[in-house]
């Protein structure tokens, strides 16, 4: 089915246009855009240029417009508009208000129920159950992964068409008056508030606030179902009055309820829940033990209740559950291959996130895509394969593994290299992996083709010892510092140290895609290999060895010139190149303010003038300077001592030069501390990573490390533990053995009863020596498994206070974790 057409009248109309620039006469639209990276087609295409504090869109149009999008959504500060003349512009207030009041008025076309999800926490899962469990009676639409914001939820609501018989949206909010524009453009029929907790609460004065607030996206809907045993959420529905406009589903322990809970059975991997319904005692099981499963699914079994279905089919239907994957994991593949495992669900939205993501693997100049049959997509077949062929062509994928009957009969839609399986196992029998080689991969599955057995195959094998690398943190970090600094302040990112421990080119991938403005490495291989992985974005190089200067000129990379010393050794390796004289060395210039350990000193900077620019081959980029202490607030003053010396010295190498020269000086402290000395550019390090010693409220850690119990031992009172017989066992007890020691990044330092590591959130402290490759916990009252889960740091446990213990600091923590252990690269 076709999107709905809206005229250019009509969008005027809707979006209350101040003015519109071009013949708006016959334009038509069915597609909207916010990121100019996520375009797929430019036919009847409309780009919204949202305007946020981290970024504007206003900046993209150029862009779009050279790809053929004619159609724009700009605000009263654009001026460009004669630019394009072939461009349509449709000038407002505001364009997030504008976005959302079409996908308002789009929603008010369609007579369907609507299902609105809020709470604290398990929106995501609830909204994705109740597809799994009412899509084999009707078409559904629903939100995209976790589009529950601002942006997010008209995104997902204009998705909507005439085919579709119910719509499922969640809405997250995460200050004060939010929820009123989600409600306008949801309009939900029917609401689930799952709980309220402690999530997302920094702006809201207390928990009963944020509950009054998320209250709101049900104050027109017919019934609202919630636990009562959510005792704020009791409290604030009955004091809100809205209990005299709308109808409730309560359920939980309480004998009024309607849907009342009286037994709770966990077995070994399911649970069978009992409850009472209209004087009926029902049950339903479901495949999972864990307290937030059990809650999710019993708003899903009110739901279904609510609907009208008999519990004989909610019980044939609950434990065909899947788990829901709230995560894209990339990992190092066989054959240098990247594996990007994306396995537990398939619908063409989500698809064409992964294949965004896919693409910004610059490692690999080959992209193959590993797709199994899109199945309950509530598409006819032949449009559904002619819109994945059409999306693969358009984003360039260069092989597609087909697996699945219905997908093999759409194999002639597709243009590039393809090759078909009717099941997996039949894929893992007979296709040959070693064709595969330096590619970037993506499994893109439904659940019932069992994906995780092609990624178990195609996984490169390593111990059990996972460095876990949060990308939608690290992007939200990254997103943090922009709103801290001027739109004109460029950003550069500190990749060196093999970033931070959390890998290379991954992690440049990412800052890459996201448009900041320099990289920073220690020395020239690390630039180079990111140069071979795809890399085009300007690299400094802080630490230009002599060797290094003609690899550094070769691909492009920009040494920090710190001494007379290296100015020596870039003009021989000038000499020795043979450059023409429009292709001069960027080079950046090293002030010595206070750090004292590199940089020109105030008294060389005449004679450094004097040779930087009678050389025509050398072009200085950036005067820079480093603060040696801007995370001490008790040495501020110096800091600005800092901060003023290197103005003036820089001035004088600015003045002398006839381009324009870059400054920076402050790091990812110094960005919070001293936001009037941006100067022209900023260098974010550390903070990228969620690390602050102010622990600012917006900061997220992007790492975890996290080990496996490989085996359990139950010892006597007297025996020893480990090396040197460091530990002995003051009663009969059970040790674990993890599969982490010094190798891997574990000081030894840490053990003898120093260091806690955190079983199922319990701490379970390290005895004995740390060994090379392992190291031995206390599990005295626990009730752990060999195989489980053990965190060294993660979110709730953060890296800081296991460097607080080590007495040392983060960045050590972080840059020590061996190349050994497997990184695992996720998004949200």
């Amino acid at each position: 089915m076709k999107h709905q057409v809206y005229t250019g009248k009509q969008l005027a109309q809707i979006v209350s246009a101040i003015k519109t620039c071009g013949r708006i006469k016959d334009m038509r639209v069915t597609d909207i855009l916010i990121d100019s990276r996520r375009l797929i087609s430019s036919d009847n295409c409309l780009f919204f240029a949202l305007t946020t504090r981290r970024n504007d869109g206003h900046k993209y149009i150029e862009g779009l417009y050279k790809k053929g999008v004619r159609f724009f959504m700009v605000d009263t500060k654009f001026k460009d508009t004669g630019n394009f003349p072939d461009a349509i512009f449709f000038i407002v207030a505001n364009t997030l208000k504008a976005l959302q009041a079409l996908a308002a008025y789009h929603r008010a076309q369609f007579n369907i129920p609507v299902i609105g999800i809020t709470g604290s926490n398990g929106k995501t899962v609830v909204k994705e159950w109740l597809y799994q469990l009412l899509n084999p009676d009707k078409k559904i639409i629903r939100s995209p992964k976790s589009y529950n914001s601002q942006i997010g939820v008209p995104l997902s609501v204009w998705q909507i068409n005439n085919d579709h018989k119910l719509a499922i949206f969640e809405a997250g909010i995460s200050e004060p008056n939010e929820m009123e524009n989600l409600q306008s453009i949801i309009n939900p029929t029917l609401g689930i508030f799952t709980n309220i907790g402690e999530a997302h609460g920094e702006n809201f004065i207390s928990n009963i606030q944020k509950t009054g607030e998320k209250l709101k996206l049900f104050t027109k809907v017919e019934t609202l179902i919630y636990n009562s045993d959510q005792k704020d959420i009791q409290q604030v529905v009955i004091r809100s009055g809205v209990l005299e406009n709308i109808k409730t589903f309560v359920w939980g322990k309480a004998n009024d309820d309607n849907l009342k809970i009286s037994g709770v059975e966990t077995g070994e991997n399911e649970t069978r829940i009992t409850g009472t319904y209209k004087n009926e005692l029902i049950n339903i099981t479901i495949p999972f033990t864990d307290r937030a499963s059990v809650e999710n699914a019993i708003h899903c079994w009110a739901m279904m209740l609510l609907l009208g279905y008999s519990n004989d089919i909610i019980r044939k239907r609950m434990p065909k559950l899947a788990p829901i994957a709230m995560r894209l994991e990339q990992k190092e593949g066989i054959n240098n291959c990247t594996i990007i495992n994306d396995s537990y669900n398939s619908d063409f939205n989500s698809l064409s996130i992964a294949i965004d993501f896919l693409n910004q693997q610059n490692q690999h100049r080959e992209k193959v895509v590993i797709l199994s049959d899109i199945l309950q997509s509530g598409r006819n077949d032949v449009d559904l394969y002619c819109d994945v062929a059409a999306l693969f062509k358009k984003k360039n994928i260069d092989k597609l593994i087909g697996i699945g009957s219905t997908i093999s009969k759409y194999a002639d839609k597709f243009s590039c290299d393809k090759v078909f399986y009717t099941t997996t196992a039949d894929f893992l029998t007979n296709f040959q992996l070693t064709s595969l080689k330096n590619q970037a991969i993506l499994l893109k599955g439904a659940r019932i083709f069992e994906f995780e057995r092609i990624s178990r195959f195609m996984q490169q094998k390593v111990h059990e010892t996972v460095l876990e690398i949060n990308l939608t943190a690290l992007v939200n970090n990254l997103n943090f510092f922009r709103s801290k600094i001027n739109k004109e302040t460029k950003i550069m990112a500190m990749v060196k140290a093999f970033s931070y421990g959390s890998g290379s080119f991954e992690i440049a991938n990412v800052l890459q895609y996201h448009q900041v403005d320099y990289l920073a490495v220690a020395f020239a291989d690390e630039g180079v290999e990111l140069r071979k992985a795809g890399i085009t974005l300007p690299v400094m190089v802080m630490n230009p060895e002599e060797y290094a200067f003609d690899l550094m000129i070769k691909h492009q990379l920009e040494p920090e010139i710190f001494s007379f010393r290296t100015l020596k050794m870039l003009e021989k390796a000038i000499k020795r190149n043979a450059l023409p004289e429009n292709k001069p060395v960027k080079v950046h210039i090293k002030l010595e303010t206070g750090m004292n350990r590199l940089g020109f000193v105030e008294e060389e900077v005449e004679p450094l003038i004097e040779r930087l620019f009678k050389n025509p081959f050398i072009y200085v980029q950036s005067v820079f300077s480093h603060l040696a202490a801007s995370d001490k607030p008790e040495f501020d003053n110096f800091s600005r001592t800092q901060i003023e010396r290197f103005s003036t010295i820089a001035q004088h190498i600015i003045n002398a030069a006839d381009h324009p020269v870059m400054m920076h000086i402050l790091n990812s402290a110094g960005i919070l501390h001293f936001r009037n000395a941006q100067f022209d550019m900023v260098r974010l390090g550390i903070g990228l990573y969620g690390i602050s010693n102010t622990k600012e409220i917006g900061l997220q850690q992007v790492t975890s490390l996290k080990s496996e119990i490989v085996r359990i031992k139950n010892i006597k009172k007297g025996e020893s533990v480990g090396y040197n017989r460091n530990f002995i066992a003051e009663q009969d007890m059970q040790i674990g053995i993890v599969s982490i020691g010094y190798a891997d990044g574990l000081m030894r330092y840490l053990g003898n009863g120093k260091l806690q590591l955190w079983l199922k959130n319990q701490a379970v402290p390290v005895i004995g020596d740390i060994c090379m490759d392992m190291c031995s916990i206390d599990l005295s009252g626990t009730k752990a498994r060999e195989g489980e889960i053990v965190v060294v740091f993660d979110e709730k446990h953060p890296v800081a206070e296991v460097a607080t213990i080590a007495q040392t600091i983060p960045y050590e923590i972080l840059s020590r974790i061996s190349r050994r252990v497997k990184r695992v690269y996720f998004h949200e």
